[in-house]
């Protein structure tokens, strides 16, 4: 199997790396995050005009694997821009399922004039396969939806909203419902990020595509998702690294640097196992995904593994560079916040590991 990049994939994770890394240090970083909305609007239309709103839209041209080079970076600089919340995700939603006429917006998409949101998780819902309390109803051809979606990401902005909801004759539908029409609860995450709880009222909404059961898209868009946020966590655990191992060279302790302490080389280096440990895993889920292949048990796996070793590296990244480490000022801090946010979004490590352990008996059996 072959785990290198074509020319083209490095060449993209070069130009958002470029785009990126001109843009963002801490300070500017936390300049950004402290105002509104969060993200910087030049930011979002630098990324726009190099290609990078649009990725996935067209399934010829670019796919999962795409995806997780640009979150990688974005993840390495800890860019606050909601790419996959905002564009990515629910963009390759609608144009996936959409009409012609519903997939014009992905035109403003691309080019940074309209944000999206995927509104699905609910109040109560730790795992996004449970049972929608959202209702839609419908009365001759209008439909409209009645319930609440929460900690919906990139929802403060959005200006069309992909909603999921529980249909009258049973399973779920998709529905695009305008953002000016819903009532909005901002909100801040502890990593800086915003959103929305999103309440309907009766709030009017268009099928997306023919409309009908749409469980299995539901389930594979929340696969898409879960794999972007492992890449993104994966490229803030491989900067968290660098700047573990660069201050270990730097910092001195009784007159040497500690990366001659043998105990804390030793710590920097189990944290580099954890790290390809997350890498293998975050290839594993996309390459799935690019294969066709939309499993939940793979998506668990992956999830499991990254959370667990997200945990381990944000810990002893900030253990190893002491009090600096909590400071605004310094990054790692701000890495750690981020991974730690990642790891709780569709479902915890021990939600997932509860995925895994159900699915025991589909397991084959390995004889020696």
């Amino acid at each position: 199997m072959d785990f290198d990049l074509t020319e083209e994939q490095e060449l993209l994770r070069d130009v958002t790396r470029e785009v990126l890394s001109r843009n963002y240090d801490i300070a500017r970083y936390n300049e950004v995050t402290a105002g509104e909305p969060g993200w910087s609007r030049d930011v979002w239309n630098q990324l726009a005009e190099v290609g990078l709103l649009g990725l996935g839209f067209d399934p010829g041209e670019a796919g999962q694997i795409e995806i997780m080079v640009v979150m990688t970076e974005i993840g390495r600089r800890l860019a606050p821009e909601p790419v996959a919340q905002a564009a990515l995700i629910p963009g390759g939603l609608i144009a996936e399922l959409g009409t012609d006429a519903q997939k014009q917006v992905l035109d403003d998409v691309s080019t940074g004039g309209a944000l999206l949101a995927f509104a699905h998780t609910e109040p109560g819902l730790r795992v996004p396969t449970g049972e929608l309390s959202t209702k839609a109803s419908r009365s001759g051809d209008a439909w409209t939806l009645t319930g609440r979606k929460s900690t919906v990401a990139a929802g403060d902005s959005a200006d069309t909203v992909v909603v999921t909801a529980a249909l009258p004759d049973g399973g779920a539908g998709l529905f695009l419902v305008d953002g000016a029409a819903v009532t909005r609860q901002l909100y801040r995450s502890f990593d800086g990020r915003r959103g929305a709880q999103l309440d309907f009222d009766a709030t009017p909404a268009t099928p997306l595509g023919e409309g009908g059961d749409a469980g299995e898209q539901i389930a594979r868009t929340v696969i898409r998702f879960q794999s972007a946020l492992c890449s993104e966590a994966v490229g803030a655990m491989e900067e968290s690294l660098r700047l573990t191992t660069e201050y270990l060279t730097s910092r001195k302790q009784f007159g040497v640097p500690l990366s001659k302490f043998q105990t804390l080389t030793q710590r920097a280096a189990d944290m580099y196992v954890s790290l390809e440990l997350a890498r293998s895993m975050n290839y594993y889920a996309a390459m799935s995904i690019a294969d066709g292949r939309f499993d939940p048990v793979v998506a668990a796996r992956a999830k499991l593994q990254i959370g667990r070793s997200g945990r381990h590296i944000a810990q002893e990244a900030i253990q190893l560079h002491g009090g600096i480490g909590m400071t605004a000022e310094y990054p790692v801090g701000h890495y750690a916040a981020r991974i730690t946010a990642i790891g709780n979004t569709f479902g915890t490590t021990e939600d997932h590991l509860r995925t895994l352990v159900a699915n025991i008996g589909s397991y084959g059996t390995v004889s020696l």
